[in-house]
């Protein structure tokens, strides 16, 4: 039987959603297939050395780099096996890759392909390169997906948990009901593969995967859709189903400012079946960088959109690019003043304060004549476009803020503590700032703790 190993490096403190669909595919078919997820496994160098085709997943940029590092490794252990990487940043760097010696690149829906892949290497012809299985770098194919396997992947257990504001802990799953996103945000690593296309997955697809995994123990799912209202009218169905079957099973979304103001009625949806938290990609409260990212929101959207989830109940999770090339430290200053205001210190991730505006390979900034004349050129071992602030300063700050952050998730402090940090940290670059935005004697401690999950991404 031919042997196919599955990996992943990391997937934001997930079971990895992309190792238990294609593992499903692969056994219906006939495979002999083991998984690693090294986020939370070591290497099983037994598992290397007995696979046919090797497959590793790289969804986004930091998967995709430490696969960079491992890639030598693995052909070391094993120089006769297929290699092939899969997801949103395998495409984005094929070239490299295949530098690298990774024979075989698939990019958007993958699961089709690996499985073409796998049937040509247990069959007769695997030698003949002419007989290999021509497929595209980027497919778009809609699917008829199977229930994903997630029997060869570890517990839960091993996995990010939902904290409630008590404290405790709960399991958590994770699955995804489509792929892609329709809209053409300029930063985003999805637009270079979909162009502003996405992939359902069939609802019955995604209701068995839930029940395994609250069978598995969960009591609160992750939809990891880059954007849940891409297809309202294919993802309400799912949670309304979801909450008729498990009425005591919460989740999370991610959706775009944008959505939320436009599916204005369906948040009473989401929250009455079960919804605690609704991830969105604010990026920016200046309108400027909102515009040069095209995002699709402003400044004032984002504020309606935090008022409008408080008023029914559904705390909000904003993520942000702080450090992009028209950032200043006044910026940065308003940023953190935005989230005073609107009473959001603990809603924000750590994390959040220290992003640097990633250039990847493909990305659609490299459109902008700004963009253009920052850029040093493509570091192909790092997998992205090095760039150098105009002001010294912003990058100094961005090196202090990094450190805090980096500090403050190893000790035992509150996300109020490390506000008042950044705070500081900002005005000791900028001290003219003091007048603009005058340090208060008392920060507000009236928040309340919300919602989150335990890996530091979120």
């Amino acid at each position: 039987m031919t042997t196919v190993l599955l990996i992943s490096t990391y997937d934001l403190g997930h079971q990895p959603f992309g190792l238990a669909s294609p593992a499903a595919w692969l056994k219906a078919g006939g495979a002999d297939v083991y998984c690693l997820d090294l986020a939370v496994q070591q290497l099983n160098e037994q598992f290397v050395t007995q696979a046919d085709l090797i497959a590793l997943y790289l969804p986004m940029h930091t998967p995709a780099r430490l696969a960079v590092d491992l890639i030598p490794r693995l052909q070391r252990l094993n120089a006769d096996a297929h290699f092939c990487c899969y997801g949103l940043y395998a495409s984005e760097n094929e070239e490299y890759l295949r530098q690298l010696g990774v024979q075989t690149i698939l990019g958007g829906e993958f699961e089709s392909g690996l499985l073409a892949l796998y049937d040509w290497i247990s069959s007769k012809n695997k030698n003949d390169l002419s007989q290999a299985p021509d497929l595209p770098i980027i497919s778009l194919e809609r699917q008829d997906f199977f229930a994903p396997d997630r029997s060869a992947l570890p517990s839960l257990h091993d996995y990010a948990h939902l904290i409630i504001p008590d404290g405790v802990t709960v399991l958590a799953g994770y699955t995804e009901t489509s792929r892609g996103c329709k809209h053409l945000c300029r930063h985003c690593p999805i637009v270079p593969v979909y162009n502003g296309r996405f992939r359902i997955i069939q609802k019955d697809i995604v209701l068995a995967d839930i029940r395994q995994q609250v069978r598995a123990g969960a009591q609160h799912i992750t939809f990891g859709d880059p954007d849940f209202f891409n297809g309202p009218g294919h993802a309400i169905p799912i949670v309304e189903a979801l909450h008729n079957e498990f009425p005591e099973l919460t989740y999370d979304v991610t959706i775009k400012i944008e959505h939320l103001l436009k599916h204005d009625r369906l948040l009473t949806v989401l929250h009455s079946t079960g919804c605690l938290f609704i991830t969105t990609a604010v990026e920016s409260v200046d309108d400027h960088v909102l515009n040069m990212l095209q995002k699709g929101h402003t400044r004032v959207d984002f504020q309606k959109a935090v008022m409008r989830l408080r008023g029914i109940g559904l705390a909000i999770n904003p993520t942000f690019i702080p450090f992009n090339p028209w950032t200043t430290a006044r910026d940065y200053l308003d940023m953190l003043a935005v989230i005073k205001e609107l009473d959001l210190i603990n809603s924000v991730s750590p994390i959040q304060y220290a992003i640097r505006l990633l250039i990847p390979s493909g990305s659609h900034l490299l459109k902008l004549p700004d963009i253009q004349k920052l850029i040093e050129p493509f570091n192909h071992s790092a997998l992205y476009y090095p760039w150098t602030h105009p002001e010294p300063k912003i990058d100094q700050l961005y090196d202090h803020v990094y450190r805090l952050v980096h500090r403050h998730l190893k000790i035992e402090e509150t996300r109020l503590a490390l506000f008042e940090k950044i705070w500081q940290a900002v005005l000791e670059i900028s001290p003219g700032l003091k007048q603009v935005f005058p340090v208060e004697n008392t920060w507000d401690l009236a928040a309340k703790p919300v919602p989150h999950l335990s890996e530091s991404w979120y």
